[in-house]
């Protein structure tokens, strides 16, 4: 019974039922952010009182396309999970062009998570929030709190831990709110990491989502890029003026083989 509810659940898993188109190495789910909403919301419901394997949902942009082609443990962790978004513009152009029918859509984190929130809030399903620094946290959880004022928020945390015991009871801790939805906040690939090294003691939580910077944008410490810019696929332009020293070197670098990956001829 033990090793049953640890193992994944794969016949019942409706994120594997998703049409998948494989770009840049990874197969990226072929879904738009409404449904994807629905249907996690669906999943944390009907998995909350089981107390079995959680789903582990993750989002794929032109960085962690190049992360996951020089590194293959870092591709691991993204392949072990139940569904992969894209969560960049040129992953939606590049399906276009190797398929007839590509991505209906850009699934931004941010986007996905109010979605989430306003189907959880209508439909009573519980949300956690970890990752972020302290401040970060508190501040995503009180603009969350503001804009779904009847959402159930069972619980949040930053995203540092002293030791592997302290991840482990903080783990504990999300069982006992027995939250159904599960972000996770910590930027790629410790996020992916918690979630693989974790996954089996979370057996309360219905879905994990991990959400790279999602809490910074959702406290308003970070401006996401005007609607146009999204929109073309520049939004990491605008990342790079607001944070030229921290993000500038690493677009330079990924960027252009992260491109080369995704609209290379596929097999």
């Amino acid at each position: 019974m033990a090793e049953r509810r640890m193992a994944p659940d794969r016949r019942g898993n409706a994120f594997l039922r998703w049409a998948r188109i494989s770009l840049g190495g990874l197969p990226v789910v072929a879904v738009d952010g409404k449904e994807s909403a629905r249907q996690i919301v669906d999943e944390a419901l009907k998995r909350s009182a089981l107390w079995r394997f959680p789903a582990y949902l993750t989002s794929t942009n032109g960085e962690v396309t190049y992360r996951c082609a020089v590194d293959d443990a870092e591709r691991e962790l993204f392949l072990k999970a139940d569904a992969i978004h894209a969560d960049g513009m040129a992953h939606v152009f590049a399906s276009r062009v190797h398929h007839d029918v590509g991505l209906p859509e850009r699934v931004a984190t941010t986007d996905l998570f109010h979605d989430v929130a306003a189907e959880a809030e209508a439909r009573g399903a519980t949300m956690y929030m970890l990752g972020a620094t302290e401040a970060a946290n508190e501040a995503a959880v009180n603009a969350v709190k503001q804009r779904y004022p009847n959402i159930k928020l069972v619980g949040h945390r930053h995203g540092f831990f002293r030791d592997e015991a302290e991840e482990i009871a903080v783990c504990a801790e999300i069982c006992r709110l027995q939250a159904d939805i599960l972000w996770i906040s910590m930027g790629v690939p410790r996020e992916q990491l918690f979630v693989v090294r974790h996954r089996h003691r979370l057996t309360a939580v219905g879905v994990i989502k991990t959400s790279g910077g999602l809490f910074d944008f959702l406290s308003g410490s970070r401006k996401r890029a005007p609607a146009w810019m999204q929109k073309v696929g520049l939004e990491w332009l605008w990342r790079t003026i607001l944070e030229p020293r921290r993000l500038g070197w690493r677009y330079i670098k990924t960027n252009p083989f992260a491109l080369y990956l995704l609209f290379k001829k596929q097999k």
